[in-house]
């Protein structure tokens, strides 16, 4: 269990910062960036969440989703060296990645097809749940770049769960905008 006795360490203060498994990286690393933007994804589920109180389900759904955030910053903030390490990582495994399909395609069903991209607007919920898509979309483009470096390892199940979030934020932004029937549309060229 993580026990945190003091907030400040000044172990930081020449810009590094250290993984789970203890080396020091600088905190421009693109491992620490993209498990930064894992944090940040999770801080905009939280905001969502605000506006999804009174949606027990999917608050409870997002709730979850939080929790599965913190064991992907975990996974990412210790790398696989190839090494078998002293103690068991905590990974993703592929169970998250199936329970997210599972939650995409409960919503997906209430709505509509679309016949046009989506703006990210609507209700609070619906704006709130789009910009924690954006900021997941990010934390997905710096786990693939990360994982295109020869020494970094970053799991399928990782980059898939990253994936799948984003696209049940989306579905969970048109679902809670009344099931789809006040999402605001995209018209190409409108202001032409």
């Amino acid at each position: 269990m993580v026990k945190l006795n003091k907030i400040y360490t000044r172990t930081g203060d020449n810009g590094t910062t250290g993984l789970v498994s203890g080396p020091r990286r600088l905190k421009s690393d693109l491992r620490v960036d993209a498990y930064g933007a894992v944090d940040e994804t999770n801080a905009f589920v939280g905001l969502a969440r605000q506006h999804t109180a009174d949606v027990a389900d999917l608050d409870a759904t997002l709730m979850r989703i939080q929790n599965d955030l913190f064991d992907l910053g975990a996974d990412l903030a210790t790398p696989d060296t190839g090494e078998k390490p002293e103690y068991e990582p905590l990974r993703i495994v592929a169970s998250q990645v199936t329970w997210l399909e599972t939650e995409i395609d409960r919503l997906n069903a209430d709505l509509e097809p679309l016949r046009s991209f989506v703006l990210p607007a609507g209700s609070a919920a619906s704006a709130a749940l789009h910009v924690a898509r954006t900021v997941a979309r990010r934390a997905e483009r710096q786990m693939v770049a990360l994982a295109q470096l020869e020494a970094e390892i970053v799991s399928r199940e990782a980059i898939a769960y990253i994936n799948r979030l984003s696209d049940f934020l989306f579905v969970a932004a048109r679902w809670t905008n009344d099931k789809g029937h006040a999402d605001v549309l995209w018209i190409p060229g409108k202001n032409r």
